[in-house]
Formats: C-alpha cells, structure tokens, sequence
C-alpha cells in the first residue's frame, strides 16, 4: 500500500501498526479501505474493555489517518500501558497493539 498520496484508494483493507510506538502524548493510526464499506475502530484496554471508538460509520474508499491521545470517550486521560485496537468491516478484520507511555 503506497500512502504517500500517490494511490488515493488502496487495492486491500489495511491497518498499519500506530506510529510512535510507544507513544505520549499522541500516536497515528492508518486505515485503508479498498471498497465503501461500514467501518469500526474500536480501541480496548489490556483487560478487553472498550475505552474509545476512532471510527464508526459509513466510508468511502480510500485511506483515512487518525490519531488518538490515549483518551477514553468521556475525554478521561487514561493510564500509560498496553491498548489493542481493532478495525473490523464486513470484509476484514485486523488486530493490534500500542504501548502508552505516561
């Protein structure tokens, strides 16, 4: 998958490991859809507990870069440690996971 603009959709679904890892205060995710497709990045903590959601909706193809800052949905900081964050469509599903440094 060419990221650098040149490809504007990509030909597979792909979520690239979150850059910086480990990463404070803030770390990018990249999601590439190679069709329009429901789409669910879900963030959990290392006891599978959601703690925010990055996406959820309705997307068009193409490559979408998100960021988090190790916040809850409420906007709680959370505790520096291991999180998974999971993409799931109808067509894919890819699991991974970050270290939040505090």
């Amino acid at each position: 998958i060419d990221f650098s603009g040149n490809e504007p959709i990509p030909t597979e679904y792909v979520l690239t490991q979150n850059y910086p890892n480990p990463f404070n205060p803030t770390t990018k995710i990249m999601v590439g859809l190679s069709g329009a497709s429901p789409a669910v990045l879900t963030v959990y903590n290392i006891l599978g507990e959601k703690v925010s959601t990055l996406m959820d909706g309705e997307y068009a193809p193409g490559v979408y870069d998100l960021t988090w800052d190790g916040r809850d949905q409420s906007g709680r900081m959370l505790a520096g440690g291991i999180y998974i964050y999971r993409l799931q469509t109808p067509e894919f599903t890819s699991v991974k996971k970050m270290v939040f440094l505090k």
